[in-house]
C-alpha cells in the first residue's frame, strides 16, 4: 500500500505532525511551541485554542513543505499529553474554561478529603490509580463547581468533557464525533479498567454527568473522518492513544516484560504485564497499555514529573549551559565521585514517592563544586529517579531486564551509559527516536491494513545503540544509597 499516514502528536509545551511512510520511516515533520499559563501557585493551564490552532498549523505545514496532498494520506493517528482536561460546549466547541493541564495541582485539598473519607481503595481497585491531582476526575469537578453556570449546563447534556485527543478529535471531525480511546479513557479516574466501562459508583463520587464523557474505542479503530475542508480531503483517523502508552507502542513492547521510558519533561516507565492488571504494592499506576479488537493489554507505570526539564532548569534558571547539548562534554569530564546529588523535586516528587509538597535541593557541595559537578548531578538524577521505579516494579514481582529508551534526552550518550550502570540492565535505543508519534502510526496502520499484525511492527524495530552496565553492584548500591539519602531530606 502506497501513501502516507500522519501522526498528531499534541504535547504539554509543543504540538507536532509527523509523517511516516508506509516502512515506518519519518518523512516529514512540523512543530509549534505555545504559551503556558500559571494563573495561581501550582495552577498551570492552557488555551484550548492553542492546542487545536497548533494542530491544525503543523498539519497543514508537514504536508505542504513535503509536497503532500491529503489525498495521499491513508490515516490520521492522534496522540496526546494525558489527563489534561478540557470541557467544552456540544454543539460550539468552545470551551467553559481553560484546558486544566496534567501537572496542575489546584485539586490538592480535595483529594487530601478523598483519602481521608478512605476513598483510596475503591478508586484504586477499579481504576488502578492513586488518587491525586494528575487524573482528569477532580479537575472535571473543579471546573463544574467553579465555572458560573457549568454544572447546569452539563446536566442539562449541553457540555462535554474530553482529554485532548477527544477535543482535537470533535475539531478534526467538525463536532461529529465524541470519542476516545481506552488508554486515555484509563487516565481519567472514572474508567474501570477491568470492565472497560464508565464506572457508575465514581461518577457519583464525583458528582459527574455521564452524558459529558465520551465513547471509548479500542486503541486501533475507526474514529471519525476529518473535515474536507480542514486538509483538503476527508481522511480517516484509525488509531488514537495517549502519549506514554503511545511510545509503548511504538517501541513494539508487546510481550509481558517488556519495559520502555521516555525521557521528555517528565520521564514515564511503562511495563507490559499483559492480560493482567497488576495492582502495585509500592504505589506504582496500573493503567491501559493499549486495546485492540476489544482486548486490552495492561501496564505497570512509574511516572517522574521532572527529568529533561531539569537540564531546561540548568539552561535557563541557573544559566550553567547554553543547550542541552552543553551537559554531555561536562559529565565526561566529572569524576563519578563527585559526592553532590540533586533532587530535582520543583513541582514535587512522583512515583514511588507521591509527595506533591517536595521542593528540589541540592545536597553534597563543598568549595570543590562547580559548574560540572551539578551539571553531572542533575543528569545523573534522571537516573536515579529511573532506579526508584525499577526497584518498586521489582517489589512488585516484575523486574525490566532490558530497558528501551526514548525522548529528547536519550540523543545523550553518557545518561544512557550511566542508566544503564545504575540499573544494572541493558538499555537500548532505537534507530527512531519519534516513537510517541511512531505508535499511533502504527496503531492507526494497523487498523488501515497497512501493517500485517503485532509481529510485523516487531520486526521492523531496530537498535540503534545497546548500553551495558560496568559498574560493580558494590558501587551502584553505594550511589544509590546516596540518593535515597537525599530524597529523604526532602520529603514533607
Amino acid at each position: 500500500m502506497s501513501g502516507y499516514i500522519l501522526s498528531v502528536d499534541q504535547g504539554t509545551t509543543s504540538s507536532r505532525a509527523v509523517l511516516f511512510t508506509t516502512e515506518g520511516r519519518v518523512h516529514g515533520l512540523a512543530q509549534k511551541e505555545f504559551s503556558q499559563h500559571f494563573p495561581n501557585d501550582g495552577w498551570v493551564e492552557h488555551n484550548p485554542d492553542d492546542l487545536w490552532g497548533t494542530v491544525l498549523e503543523t498539519c497543514r505545514k508537514v504536508l505542504s513543505e513535503n509536497a503532500i496532498s491529503a489525498s495521499e494520506l491513508i490515516a490520521v493517528g492522534i496522540t496526546n499529553q494525558r489527563e489534561t482536561t478540557i470541557v467544552w460546549d456540544r454543539k460550539t466547541g468552545k470551551p467553559v474554561y481553560n484546558a486544566i493541564v496534567w501537572q496542575d495541582r489546584r485539586t490538592y485539598e480535595y483529594c487530601q478529603s478523598l483519602t481521608e473519607q478512605g476513598c483510596a481503595e475503591l478508586i484504586s481497585a477499579k481504576t488502578g490509580l492513586l488518587i491525586d491531582p494528575y487524573f482528569s476526575a477532580t479537575k472535571i469537578r473543579w471546573i463544574l463547581n467553579e465555572v458560573p453556570g457549568a454544572r447546569e449546563r452539563a446536566e442539562r447534556g449541553e457540555l462535554v468533557f474530553g482529554t485532548v485527543d477527544s477535543y482535537l478529535l470533535w475539531h478534526l471531525t467538525e463536532g461529529k464525533e465524541h470519542r476516545t480511546d481506552a488508554t486515555n479513557a484509563s487516565r481519567t479516574m472514572l474508567f474501570n479498567i477491568h470492565t472497560q466501562e464508565w464506572d457508575d459508583d465514581l461518577l457519583e463520587l464525583f458528582d459527574i454527568p455521564v452524558s459529558m464523557l465520551p465513547e471509548v474505542m479500542d486503541s486501533a479503530a475507526h474514529f471519525g473522518v476529518t473535515g474536507k475542508t480542514l486538509l483538503g480531503e476527508e481522511v480517516p483517523v484509525l488509531g488514537v492513544a495517549g502519549d506514554q502508552q503511545a511510545a509503548l507502542f511504538g517501541q513494539t513492547c508487546f510481550n509481558e516484560g517488556m519495559a520502555k521510558s521516555t525521557y521528555g519533561t517528565g520521564c514515564f516507565l511503562m511495563l507490559n504485564t499483559g492480560e493482567k492488571a497488576l495492582i502495585s504494592k509500592n504505589r506504582l499506576l496500573t493503567t491501559v497499555a493499549y486495546r485492540l479488537n476489544g482486548k486490552p493489554t495492561y501496564a505497570l507505570e512509574g511516572s517522574i514529573f521532572i527529568a529533561g526539564a531539569t537540564i531546561q532548569w540548568l539552561r535557563d534558571g541557573l544559566q550553567l549551559i547554553k543547550g542541552a547539548a552543553d551537559a554531555e562534554p561536562l559529565a565526561q569530564q566529572t569524576p563519578l565521585d563527585h559526592g553532590v546529588y540533586m533532587v530535582p523535586a520543583f513541582t514535587g516528587l512522583g512515583a514511588p514517592y507521591w509527595d506533591p509538597n517536595a521542593r528540589g535541593a541540592i545536597f553534597g557541595l563543598t568549595r570543590d563544586t562547580g559548574i560540572k559537578e551539578i551539571v553531572t548531578a542533575g543528569l545523573q538524577s534522571v537516573c536515579f529517579q529511573t532506579k526508584d521505579l525499577q526497584k518498586a516494579m521489582e517489589s512488585d514481582g516484575v523486574r525490566p531486564t532490558t530497558l528501551r529508551v526514548d525522548g529528547g534526552m536519550v540523543a545523550n550518550n553518557w545518561v544512557l551509559s550511566h542508566l544503564a550502570d545504575i540499573l544494572g540492565a541493558n538499555v537500548d535505543r532505537p534507530e527512531i527516536i519519534e516513537t510517541t508519534a511512531l505508535g499511533v502510526a502504527y496503531l492507526a496502520g494497523l487498523q488501515a491494513g497497512v501493517f500485517e499484525s503485532l509481529e510485523t511492527l516487531q520486526s521492523m524495530w531496530h537498535c540503534d545503540k545497546r548500553f551495558e552496565p560496568g559498574m560493580s553492584k558494590a558501587t551502584r548500591d553505594d550511589f544509590y544509597a546516596g540518593w535515597q539519602d537525599a530524597v529523604r531530606r526532602v520529603q514533607s
